[in-house]
């Protein structure tokens, strides 16, 4: 049985999703995927401009600086590992230059790019 406050969760992570989707495209981007499901965990977003494809995760929270602190160790591993599935799934794409972002998401904020926000290990 889905709760009413899980179901208020979905909705806003989808909100910031789709936030965070508009942002990288006013940045040129286009959204090659979203939601991506990997036996390692989710991406949240894959997006592309020319040569450089993007792993996005968007942390949505009622501050920014709690969404930023949100992004544990463990998560960014899950994050690289569940990139790497993606790539050997999408070959097409082995040859572009990757990127893991973040982008932070706040009631009443502008979303944050974290462009680089970390590096795979």
């Amino acid at each position: 049985m889905v709760t009413e406050a899980r179901r208020a969760a979905f909705t806003r992570g989808v909100d910031a999703e789709a936030t965070a989707s508009a942002l990288l495209v006013s940045k040129g981007f286009s959204i090659v995927a979203t939601r991506v499901r990997t036996p390692r965990g989710e991406i949240d977003l894959v997006a592309r401009c020319e040569s450089l494809l993007l792993f996005v995760e968007v942390k949505a929270r009622a501050r920014i600086d709690t969404a930023a602190e949100s992004i544990l160790p463990r998560q960014r591993r899950r994050i690289v590992e569940a990139a790497e599935i993606f790539l050997a799934r999408h070959p097409e794409y082995a040859g572009l230059d990757m990127r893991l972002d973040v982008v932070l998401v706040a009631p009443g904020r502008p979303p944050v790019h974290l462009a680089g926000a970390f590096e795979a290990e």
